[in-house]
């Protein structure tokens, strides 16, 4: 429960610091987004329950920063993100035999894919209220960029956060180490 406790906060930390990481400017202004993968991970290293409290709390504070109302119209509104992140959240709990057994080669990637769907899905959210569906280059490297740096950046925060759930003593996580 210790680790859990931990993972939410570093989940509200991680949204908080999102704001003060700059865009990158040579992919576009494709921007850094470090709690998908935190609460992926604890997607692979939690109960099921806990997964879709996480994914709850992760989807809540994503959507409390993304709605989006241009008067009266609501292009973004509360409640789609947590939803989102619990069938995500849930494709990667399915995938933790794997993770048991010590193999993180899918997880790494599956952030990395989830990352993008969460920002393909905000995209389609807003063009099919606007009436507009226009995939440019800026867009693409927008949604897939996240994506390939969350896949880049996952070993490492995969990593750390287990080594910190050992440290907590997590009694879900896996007696073996990775890659043994």
């Amino acid at each position: 429960m210790i680790f859990f406790i931990i993972l939410l906060v570093l989940t509200f930390l991680a949204q908080v610091l999102e704001f003060f990481i700059p865009p990158l400017d040579w992919m576009y202004n494709a921007r850094i987004y470090l709690v998908p993968v935190i609460v992926f991970y604890g997607a692979m290293a939690l109960p099921f329950p806990l997964v879709l409290a996480q994914a709850f709390f992760a989807g809540l504070l994503l959507d409390l920063v993304t709605v989006q109302a241009i008067g009266a119209r609501v292009e973004i509104s509360v409640g789609w993100s947590i939803l989102l992140y619990a069938v995500l959240a849930a494709i990667m709990h399915g995938l933790r035999p794997l993770f048991i057994r010590g193999r993180w080669e899918v997880h790494c990637i599956m952030s990395g894919l989830c990352t993008s769907a969460i920002l393909l899905s905000q995209y389609l959210m807003i063009a099919f209220r606007r009436g507009s569906l226009v995939f440019t280059r800026e867009a693409w490297w927008q949604i897939g960029g996240p994506g390939v740096i969350a896949m880049i950046m996952a070993p490492l925060v995969f990593w750390i956060l287990h080594s910190l759930g050992r440290l907590t003593a997590n009694p879900y996580l896996p007696e073996a180490e990775p890659y043994e």
